[in-house]
């Protein structure tokens, strides 16, 4: 099964009943100035769980390598209209619905959109012998995910005493790398070239003044 485009969501959301309980689970990318800035966390987190909260929405954010899941569930109106503004959200890109479905009850009442990073190098301690299991699931890369196996991830990190943490300086540091990533990607070939070329003058002024 495809992930689920803006259009084919909603076109599935008006074959559910007007007051039935359903679970959305998308994922999407952050665009390069959301990755470059430290501060995008703490603002979707903290706007997410503002606005969940008077809309009776629970669920769990996650976010490793760039990429965000997340999963919500609510009233089907209320689901309805956070994924109008999810997809209208400038500050990521590529959004896919991996899965929308009716369901008795919800999986995450308890959880308030807490967010999950999902980069081992960002986690405590703690965090790294609790979230061992996730392994099967980094890097992070959701997108194509099949339902299977986004059931199976929630199943996982539904299991978890408290959500993965991280250092605190990690979220300066992750945005530091993205920018590096970004910059160097694109011209990795000529970074190797030129590294060599400068070793190789190093070695010949060494030579020459032996």
């Amino acid at each position: 099964m495809m992930p689920l485009t803006h259009t084919t969501a909603f076109s599935q959301l008006e074959n559910i009943a007007d007051h039935a309980l359903v679970q959305l689970v998308y994922v999407s990318s952050l665009t390069l100035r959301s990755r470059l800035s430290a501060s995008i966390f703490d603002e979707v987190e903290g706007h997410a769980q503002d606005f969940n909260e008077q809309h009776g929405i629970t669920g769990t954010l996650c976010y490793g390598n760039g990429h965000f899941l997340q999963c919500i569930e609510g009233e089907k109106a209320e689901v309805a209209a956070l994924t109008q503004r999810i997809f209208a959200d400038h500050r990521h890109k590529h959004v896919e619905v991996l899965l929308l479905r009716q369901v008795s009850g919800r999986r995450f009442a308890d959880w308030r959109m807490r967010l999950l990073f999902l980069e081992r190098w960002l986690w405590s301690p703690a965090t790294k012998q609790q979230a061992a299991q996730l392994s099967p699931y980094l890097p992070f890369a959701p997108h194509g995910w099949s339902p299977e196996r986004t059931e199976q991830f929630l199943q996982l990190i539904k299991t978890f005493d408290s959500p993965p943490h991280i250092k605190a300086a990690g979220i300066t540091y992750n945005a530091l790398g993205n920018m590096v990533r970004h910059i160097a990607a694109p011209h990795q070939a000529f970074l190797v070239v030129q590294g060599f070329l400068s070793v190789l003058l190093i070695v010949g002024l060494v030579l020459l003044f032996l």
